[in-house]
């Protein structure tokens, strides 16, 4: 039996948009279109990660309790970082339920590790985790340092803060990290030599790498050490 297509990443997110402009408030879903309109019209591309950048080693705390180390990691396989926003961020449950269907598996197939990442603390990041049962490492990255060795980081704009104030919780109470930045959602794939050999970065946030680009990219790395790699 041939199964149909999985929906694509994209779709699924254009679905959520169309969704809030069906029912959100006007001056609400505005405030979100224009934060995202202003952070692609202001991004400084030239500085975020590119093919042929080496990436030094780095430790992260994964929401169990362990911690991963990038050297350590790459002793296995490729790396493939996946940077999202928060916990309770609408598109980031879509986006991550995807990669554990459509990408998760073909990485382990090929002897790769993915992490995703975001700023908020473990105590609060672990929810996303257990809510969808993700087969693969999420880790806080804390006071966003990786983020920002990697120039992918934004705060939010004056209109987004008051949006976020008027909810009730700032988004720094949110992540735990009493702070207004964010990453941009990014995708890095890093080879056994620390060097990135992809790296796709969308300033907006309803616009995410697709399974299938990922997985080419991986599938073009000679993996040295072709075993699997820690549980």
């Amino acid at each position: 039996m041939t199964l149909p297509p999985a929906t694509s990443l994209r779709r699924r997110l254009a679905d959520l948009h169309a969704n809030r402009v069906a029912t959100w408030e006007p001056a609400k879903l505005q405030v979100n279109i224009n934060q995202r309109a202003t952070l692609v019209l202001e991004a400084a591309r030239h500085r975020f990660p590119r093919p042929g950048d080496r990436v030094a080693d780095f430790e992260v705390p994964e929401v169990d309790g362990e911690t991963l180390r990038l050297d350590t990691l790459l002793q296995y396989g490729p790396v493939v970082l996946v940077f999202f926003r928060f916990a309770g961020c609408p598109a980031c449950n879509i986006a991550l339920p995807y990669y554990r269907d459509e990408l998760a598996p073909g990485l382990r197939a090929l002897g790769a590790t993915l992490i995703a990442l975001s700023p908020q603390v473990p105590d609060l990041l672990v929810e996303i985790k257990r809510r969808h049962e993700l087969g693969f490492a999420v880790a806080a990255d804390l006071g966003n340092r990786l983020a920002a060795r990697f120039d992918i980081l934004y705060s939010y704009d004056e209109a987004s803060r008051a949006a976020s104030r008027d909810s009730g919780r700032t988004i720094g109470e949110v992540t735990g990290t009493g702070t207004w930045e964010l990453p941009m959602p990014a995708v890095i794939v890093i080879d056994q030599n620390s060097i990135v050999r992809f790296a796709d970065v969308s300033p907006d946030w309803l616009v995410r790498t697709e399974a299938a680009e990922i997985l080419r990219e991986v599938e073009a790395i000679a993996v040295t050490t072709p075993q699997a790699a820690p549980a």
